[in-house]
């Protein structure tokens, strides 16, 4: 019997996700953070540190709206969604593999970030970069950068907003009864707003509300914490015990466990996808290691906090289950039955878990927090397609016309995708997100000879007394650099 076109869709998304990619992502973040002396762990305090350090300026953006910014792209409806999915497949040790992908994934983090830093271009009087700038000025391949411009702007621009918009939707449905036609319309009213007033309003809006977000959330985890601590250290073995396939009821998952753990990992911390080194590139710092650094943190804030705070409340609660897809039956059921659809698990999952403490809390407050998660997000995806857009068309006459055709296109393709079910989307946003991830770490392991040299310059400085390093690419013999000249 012949596929069909969601089933091709799907199947070609689990090709560009296999354990080749999966292998992949991990070599390649132990591999840097070996490279690096395990910077993420003997530059914790600086990475701190520099989150509020510099300003905004006529050209760039701050290193703290860079990192909000980015952020925003890494905090989305896969915190809530996307773990929770993780756990339904592959069981409670698929969180101690997203974990270890952030950890090592923070090594991948730096090295984009730095790169697209140290090949950044002022366009418009805006600093602009990303793996499109950093393929065609370092690597010299043309085709190559075009490629991933093109994929970034369908993927970001078309497909994951979509499914973002989806998510909020459907959350506020399920918890308000709302018409998902006046979501969509208020979502579409305020993201016009936003995306029409450039990067600076896009940053504006992302330091005030990415903090916001991100901590009233894990408070509310970090509550349910508290009131089950004696729970908490089962809750650890579960993880541990489930990774490793210890765990008798668990023990057939552990494949599952790792795969929907990077998977997932990836899908929210976006380390190695190339999304974050557009808002590094933005940011006007002293030294590309500067950004490299705080964009392996925002890895840290994303997948070690906030992801472990959906995690947590639906473990620690007893709001999941691991479910058997090849025998569409569930292996180990706690607290619920089987959910219509595995991207409802993420809110069906968390609002269980908040009501289970705080009654007829959990629902409204998950969509409230899947708004912000999801809406953000959105605004960040849609930066990073227009500096893609800018990439691709640098006449001001030609790039004035794309901007707004890639705004209008966006709006309508979320409003539309908003109001319909999302299944083949999902695929879809996988798939692009996917190709995203192959062509950026492909390219970044291509240019680790430069972005390694960055590193060690930056390090030399500081053992030589220099408190901030100033980054100097002619001492470096690194070309195509002049906005650093």
């Amino acid at each position: 019997m012949p596929m069909d076109f969601h089933q091709l869709v799907a199947k070609i998304s689990s090709l560009i996700w296999g354990w080749p990619f999966i292998g992949l992502c991990l070599a390649t973040g132990i591999y840097f953070s070996i490279r690096m002396r395990f910077f993420q762990v003997r530059q914790l305090k600086r990475m701190m540190k520099f989150l509020f350090k510099g300003k905004s300026s006529g050209s760039g953006i701050s290193s703290f709206q860079a990192f909000m910014l980015a952020l925003s792209g890494r905090v989305g409806t896969g915190n809530i969604a996307g773990v929770a999915t993780a756990i339904a497949l592959g069981g409670p040790g698929a969180v101690f593999w997203m974990w270890v992908i952030a950890f090592f994934g923070a090594g991948t983090a730096y090295i984009e970030a730095s790169l697209g830093q140290i090949f950044k271009e002022k366009i418009d009087g805006i600093f602009r970069g990303g793996p499109a700038f950093y393929i065609l000025k370092g690597l010299g391949v043309k085709w190559y950068a075009i490629a991933f411009a093109i994929v970034t702007i369908l993927s970001l621009g078309l497909l994951m907003p979509g499914v973002q918009a989806n998510a909020i939707s459907n959350a506020f449905q399920n918890s308000f009864a709302l018409d998902k036609r006046i979501t969509a319309g208020i979502v579409i009213f305020f993201l016009s707003l936003i995306i029409f007033g450039g990067i600076r309003r896009i940053a504006r809006v992302a330091e005030i509300v990415t903090p916001f977000m991100a901590i009233g959330y894990m408070a509310i985890a970090l509550f349910i914490l508290t009131i089950n601590f004696r729970e908490i250290p089962a809750m650890f073995r579960l993880i541990i015990e489930s990774a490793f396939g210890m765990h008798q009821a668990l023990s057939g998952v552990v494949g599952a466990a790792i795969a929907m753990g990077v998977k997932r990992g990836i899908f929210s911390n976006e380390a190695g996808q190339g999304t974050a080194p557009h808002a590094a590139a933005a940011a006007d710092v002293p030294h590309p290691a500067n950004q490299g650094l705080v964009q392996a943190f925002s890895v840290y804030v994303d997948t070690l906090l906030v992801c472990s705070a959906t995690a947590f409340m639906i473990l620690i609660t007893g709001m999941y289950k691991v479910y058997d897809s090849a025998a569409a039956t569930a292996v180990v059921m706690d607290g619920m039955g089987l959910a219509a659809s595995m991207n409802e698990y993420g809110p069906i999952y968390t609002q269980m878990a908040v009501d289970s403490h705080i009654p007829g809390f959990g629902s409204p407050f998950v969509a409230l927090a899947l708004f912000f998660f999801a809406f953000t997000t959105i605004l960040s995806y849609y930066f990073q397609a227009e500096t893609n857009v800018y990439f691709l068309f640098r006449k001001k006459k030609t790039s004035f016309f794309a901007i707004n055709l890639l705004r209008v296109t966006m709006l309508a393709a979320t409003y539309f995708t908003a109001i319909n079910r999302m299944t083949l989307a999902w695929d879809m946003a996988d798939i692009g997100v996917g190709l995203m991830a192959w062509l950026n770490l492909i390219a970044i392991l291509l240019l680790q000879a430069v972005a390694l040299k960055v590193f060690n310059d930056y390090e030399t400085q500081l053992k030589s007394g220099i408190s901030q390093p100033v980054f100097k690419p002619e001492k470096l013999k690194i070309k195509h650099t002049k906005e650093w000249g």
